[in-house]
């Protein structure tokens, strides 16, 4: 793994992890935009990294959903 590619990870996880503490979810929005100023390819890594575990947590939640019903309806 590069250096770019884990610190965005790392960053990823803190700020989706302070976005849950604190309830505000497009904190990764505005860290995204610090990091612009300083280094885009580090603000793509990011955005990138936060979107793939924002949506990987919205397809266990659904896959949740479905299961507790399949296994509700049982």
């Amino acid at each position: 793994m590069s250096t770019i590619d884990s610190l965005a990870s790392k960053l990823a996880d803190d700020v989706l992890a302070a976005q849950e503490e604190t309830g505000n979810d497009r904190l990764f929005v505005e860290i995204g935009q610090v990091l612009a100023a300083a280094s885009q390819t580090l603000e793509e890594a990011f955005l990138t990294e936060c979107r793939v575990r924002m949506a990987e947590q919205k397809a266990r939640a659904a896959l949740e959903r479905t299961l507790a019903a399949h296994r509700g309806a049982q």
